[in-house]
């Protein structure tokens, strides 16, 4: 599917008309940012014969080699990151990768995942750019309105992410009388624990990819002398993008400091289960004895015929089990 987007005419603000064009309608010569979600092949062409330019496949988007996602190519630059995006409210989100490419003041987008700072910018740019009358809407000016709002929403998903570890934290401090809801609080926290630290280290891979973007377009613009306005967007958004990383660093250090304590916890847990059987072992190992003198079959054995012998030796057993315990008691270890 192709959606085009073009200035509207006689706007007091930059704005920008987003609507979908069918593969046999002609690309208006003032579009500005063509957004390509899942293209067919026949889309992908019908765009590189309007652009001059070579649509990259979805396999090639998955590189990981800078040289393959940052590239100029017949005067167009390509750029590939990856966009944290929740494929269904069943699934967790997962890494989107989109192609940014750039020739002659017009942008296009390539992906097959639709990330909500698509959808927050395409909702932002159709009522305004907030950049004021003065400020022309290029591709140039598109692309660092669509990192902006990347940029934005990773700090939502810090933010909501960070309110989150700050619960499990207290939860998994607070003081519990029932073993068994113990044990399954802690193991909940941990898998609680585990799926926030995937997302956070999702989404900072996300910020880092970003980040390889911007500073590849910081250098282009400080070299071709780009509009000052621009190339001051863009390193403001460079500066707010590595305080998110930072965050997200520090997010993921509580996460393990908690992974740690949790697991601290469980072993305690564990400590404590296995404290209990050998308390236990201690308590009864004097009575076994007692009871396994008594049980021998010798002849020459004088309790036999004590007719208190019985009693006496179901009271030895009980006063054997009886101090080990108390003596527990009193050093505090039980």
């Amino acid at each position: 599917m192709i959606f085009i987007h073009q200035p509207v005419a006689g706007a007091a603000q930059t704005l920008l008309e987003r609507r979908p064009l069918e593969l046999q309608d002609a690309i208006p010569e003032d579009t500005v940012w063509i957004d390509m979600i899942r293209p067919t092949r026949e889309e992908d062409v019908k765009v590189e014969s309007f652009m001059g330019i070579q649509v990259p496949t979805r396999e090639e988007m998955k590189d990981i080699e800078p040289s393959e996602l940052l590239y100029v190519e017949e005067g167009a630059r390509y750029m590939t990151g990856r966009v944290l995006s929740k494929v269904s409210d069943s699934e967790e989100p997962g890494l989107a990768g989109i192609t940014f490419i750039l020739r002659d003041n017009r942008l296009a987008t390539v992906r097959y995942e639709e990330p909500q700072a698509f959808r927050m910018y395409a909702q932002r740019a159709g009522r305004t750019t907030g950049n004021g009358p003065s400020r022309s809407t290029t591709g140039e000016t598109i692309l660092a309105g669509l990192i902006e709002a990347v940029i934005d929403r990773a700090a939502d998903v810090l933010q909501l992410q960070g309110e989150r570890i700050d619960r499990l934290s207290r939860k998994i401090f607070e003081e519990r009388d029932d073993p068994s809801a113990r044990n399954t609080a802690l193991q909940d926290t941990l898998r609680a624990l585990g799926r926030h630290g995937d997302l956070i280290s999702k989404q900072r891979e996300s910020l880092v990819s970003m980040e390889r973007i911007l500073l590849s377009l910081s250098a282009t613009y400080r070299t071709a002398k780009a509009p000052r306005e621009l190339r001051e967007d863009v390193r403001s958004t460079l500066r707010d993008l590595q305080s998110l990383e930072e965050h997200a660093t520090f997010l993921s250090s509580k996460i393990q400091f908690l992974l740690d304590a949790t697991l601290g916890l469980v072993n305690l847990e564990q400590n404590n289960i296995i404290k209990l059987f050998s308390v236990m072992a201690v308590v009864f190992m004097p009575p076994t004895l007692i009871a396994s003198i008594y049980g021998m079959n010798f002849e020459t054995m004088p309790e036999l015929k004590w007719s208190f012998g019985y009693p006496a030796a179901i009271g030895m057993m009980v006063v054997a089990a009886v101090l080990p315990y108390v003596f527990f008691r009193w050093k505090k270890w039980l």
